[in-house]
Formats: C-alpha cells, structure tokens, sequence
C-alpha cells in the first residue's frame, strides 16, 4: 500500500474514532428535559429515566419539587403501565398564582410502575409533567430516588456548585430565565415551550453527520489509491494520440516554454 492511500487510512480511523467518541453517552442519571423554562410561565418538562443496572429494572420513580419554590399547579401525563400517586401539602412559603393565594401544593409526585412495565435494563423512560406558574428563581432543583427490582435505591439529591464539577448523583435542575430574556440569537423568549430541545435530542442529526462524514472521508481514500495507481503508471504504457506521431508528444518532466 502507497504512503498516500495510508495516510488516508489513518486519518479516517482517527476520524471516525473522535467522532464515536463525542457522540458516546453522558453520564446516565435523571434528568428533567428540556433544562430551561422561563419564569413566571407554564412549562412542560419530562423526567428522564435511564435504567443503569445489568441485572436489575427500575420499578419506582419519586421526584420531590422544591420546598422553598412551590410551584401553584401540577399536572401529571398519564404513562401506560405507570400508576401515579401525588402528594400535597401546605407551602413551605406563599405563594399565588393568578392572583390568588395558593394553600395547598404538590410537594412529591411517584411513578410506580405494574407487572412487565418497568424499565429493563439498558433502556429509560421519560415521565411528563406540567408545572406553572414557575417562580422568580434562578432555577429548580428536583431531588429523585430511583428503585430497582432487586431493592436498591438510588439517590439523585446531590445539589449543583456554582463553579464545581458535577457530583457524584446529581439532582434533575430546570434551570430558569427571566420572561422577555434574549436568547443566544437575540429573539426574545416568550414562552417555556420555546426552550431548546435536550443535547440527548440530537441523536438522528448527529448519526446523519456521521455518516457523511464516514463517506467522505472513504471517498478520499479511494480517490488517493486512484491517484497513487495513475501516477506510477509508465509513460511507454500510453498509447500516442491516432494520426499523431508519438515523438510530438513533449516529455512531462520538461519544464514549461517561457512563451
């Protein structure tokens, strides 16, 4: 094998390797997607469950809403095989929504699923939730508890540090922005639902990327084995132009005429 078609063997392997490697999986833990509302609005959110045992499913879900940022309204999308329980409380401080004084709050919502519904190993599930009006806070912390069928629980409590690195079982965080903010594109958001799409959304675009980019860089290997193949040609090998005197044709490795 020449130098040149090598060459472009490697690069494709190193290629191909960097972009594997990027679109690997994060960090398996529960999360709530998208991860940005606006304050003061409604906003749909699901809870993204990913089963992390070999051996064992998830078989219960609880997510506890935040006690210093009660939420007025909370409302559950049903999950097939999922029973949901809801349980409420009185504010751990005021709160109105629709200028009225609000009493009573969600403060733990449960998903418990039935025979055969639970999540198998190497698969999630997500878990839908409307909540609103969102309060004038930076953001929302959700503490999770996640229990398999064998009896562990796992807990998603640990609470985010401003400048630190990600803990260990981080919490689900919806992070929030002031209404009428400017976005990255400089479009104002007016609505929750306007929040960008989960970086775990990406998966269809980034394997379509993949791919071409996978094509492209075996075309160039094979268009540097056609070239490499053309160039060590012999010149005797190439037949003269018909009606035209081989001697005619100038040598390649002349130089050109200063005319």
């Amino acid at each position: 094998m020449s130098r040149t078609a090598r060459a472009a063997l490697l690069s494709l392997g190193a290629s191909v390797a960097g972009v594997l490697a990027l679109a690997g999986p994060a960090s398996a833990h529960v999360t709530v997607n998208p991860r940005e509302a606006v304050q003061g609005g409604y906003a749909k959110v699901d809870f993204r469950v990913p089963n992390e045992s070999d051996t064992a499913s998830t078989t219960k879900i609880e997510v506890f809403l935040p006690e210093t940022s009660p939420i007025g309204s909370v409302s559950t999308q049903p999950v097939p095989g999922w029973e949901v329980a809801i349980e409420k409380g009185a504010p751990a401080v005021p709160v109105t929504a629709h200028g009225t004084q609000i009493t009573e709050v969600v403060k733990k919502v449960t998903w418990t699923a039935a025979a055969g519904s639970e999540i198998k190993p190497g698969t999630f599930q997500e878990f839908g939730v409307s909540l609103g009006p969102l309060p004038e806070t930076d953001q929302l912390v959700f503490k999770a508890l996640q229990t398999y069928s064998d009896g562990e629980v796992v807990r998603w409590i640990d609470e985010p540090v401003a400048g630190g690195e990600e803990p260990e079982s981080p919490a689900p965080v919806l992070t929030l922005t002031a209404a009428g903010a400017a976005t990255d594109e400089g479009a104002e958001e007016t609505s929750s639902e306007a929040a960008p799409a989960s970086e775990g959304d990406s998966g269809p675009a980034l394997g379509i990327a993949i791919a071409g980019l996978v094509a492209g860089l075996i075309g160039l290997v094979l268009g540097g084995l056609a070239y490499t193949r053309g160039g060590a040609r012999p010149a005797s090998a190439v037949p003269a132009a018909s009606g035209a005197p081989a001697a005619a044709a100038a040598p390649a490795s002349e130089p050109a005429s200063d005319k």
